[in-house]
């Protein structure tokens, strides 16, 4: 169970409103709901099985919610150009805190994405490159969330698994993102892990729904040694406010660079250690996100979120929890359906694979396709487009097809010039 929260587009500061931001006030059919469900589950029970009402469901699905992860490319694209190390860390960790802020009204939790459930989109830069993801998911109990990122034109590629495990708390319930990304310049040879902070949503029995980020996370490279641990802080009983933020850069001895501090739905601050000077790191409170473009829905295979959930997407959004309701459980008595008929049968995914062994092997799963990262970024481009429909036109008919003559011609015509070429070189 991933929670989402509201968004506010107001000027005022957000940790200031966070009291109401961030809370979902339910009616006393909906508590009555709630409560009938919570009621046959005792604490720390596991709520991966738990089927959870429509009305506290954000309209799509978690596949596609990752993609917050990369909705603010002015903070993302720049970084493999910095030269100096250090600073291109710093702009890693402002990349990484840039995209919690992005959020649905309330305390919502995105739809679970059933097996073998795929999305796909892409971003329009405005450098005129793309950005491309291609995501799946790999496992259902436990629920794993595979993605694949890449901007060819940009030296940028991100893998990563997702894997929640949510837990009923008494009077909270709570998300505990395990599961890593690994980010990679390549044209530095660097790779950053990535974890996530955990989630809850308080107040589920009693008191105003209300959501948070806790606990800490990290992002380390393991190449020049560099790391942050941030601790996304939640408010005490009594003292503390909600939002808050705190951290170190760190480098490989363990001394500290910079101190973070501020708030992740709002203004966030780094400091100088060395010279104690202090600046804004990212105004989350006056961004604006890029959310990636898709196919539209015919070029769509059933499969597809934004196709699958369409209906269920579309009844939350007119606040009709029966049709919501009934279409969401057709999709999963489908599901169980083919669980059944498979019996003891593994699942293959269709786009990922087994990550090799070693210290990437958290991912669990990568995307099952070879991108050179020597290779030219059309090449590149080239071969990511080759693994799933992701640009208008594409479909999944089109990539299995086989080649027309018109696309026979180019492969011909460079065999040709590969054989002439063999020749002389023979001659």
């Amino acid at each position: 169970m991933v929670l989402g929260h509201r968004k506010n587009t107001g000027s005022s500061s957000k940790h200031d409103d966070g009291e109401e931001e961030d809370e979902t006030v339910v009616t006393s059919e909906q508590g009555n709901v709630l409560t009938h469900i919570i009621s046959q589950l005792r604490p720390g029970a596991d709520l991966s099985r738990v089927t959870l009402p429509t009305f506290i469901l954000e309209p799509r699905s978690m596949l596609e919610r990752i993609t917050n992860f990369m909705a603010h490319p002015e903070t993302l694209l720049p970084m493999p150009d910095i030269d100096d190390p250090i600073q291109r860390f710093v702009a890693v960790t402002k990349f990484y805190l840039s995209g919690w802020h992005i959020k649905p009204p309330g305390v919502k939790k995105p739809l679970n994405p059933i097996l073998g459930e795929t999305f796909m989109g892409y971003w329009d830069y405005e450098d005129g490159t793309k950005g491309y993801y291609i995501s799946e998911q790999t496992s259902h109990h436990p629920p794993k969330s595979s993605y694949f990122y890449m901007a060819p034109e940009h030296r940028i590629r991100i893998d990563g698994t997702l894997k929640p495990r949510s837990k009923f708390l008494g009077n909270s319930v709570g998300s505990f993102m395990e599961g890593i990304a690994v980010m990679r310049f390549l044209n530095r040879g660097e790779r950053y892990f990535i974890t996530q902070p955990n989630m809850y949503a308080r107040g589920i029995l009693f008191g105003k729904m209300k959501y948070e980020l806790g606990d800490h996370a990290q992002v380390r490279c393991p190449e020049t040694g560099l790391e942050v641990d941030i601790e996304f802080k939640v408010k005490g009983w009594v003292s503390g406010t909600y939002n808050s933020i705190g951290g170190f850069i760190k480098d490989k001895s363990g001394k500290q660079l910079f101190e973070l501090s501020g708030f992740w739905n709002g203004e966030m601050m780094i400091k100088d250690l060395s010279t104690g000077k202090k600046e804004l790191l990212f105004d989350a409170a006056h961004s604006r996100p890029s959310y990636p473009k898709s196919r539209p829905l015919e070029e769509q295979a059933e499969r597809e979120s934004q196709k699958l959930w369409h209906t269920t997407t579309a009844a939350i959004k007119k606040a009709d929890q029966r049709v919501a309701t009934d279409e969401k459980s057709r999709i999963e008595d489908e599901q169980r359906k083919e669980a059944a008929d498979r019996g003891e049968e593994a699942w293959q995914p269709k786009l990922f694979k087994h990550a090799p062994a070693g210290d990437e092997e958290k991912l669990d799963w990568v995307i099952d396709a070879k991108v050179d990262s020597d290779a030219p970024a059309e090449k590149q481009i080239q071969q990511i487009l080759a693994i799933a429909p992701i640009l208008p036109g594409q479909t999944w008919e089109s990539l299995n097809a086989a080649p027309t003559q018109q696309q026979q011609q180019p492969q011909q015509q460079q065999q040709q010039q590969q054989q002439q070429q063999q020749q002389q070189q023979q001659q």
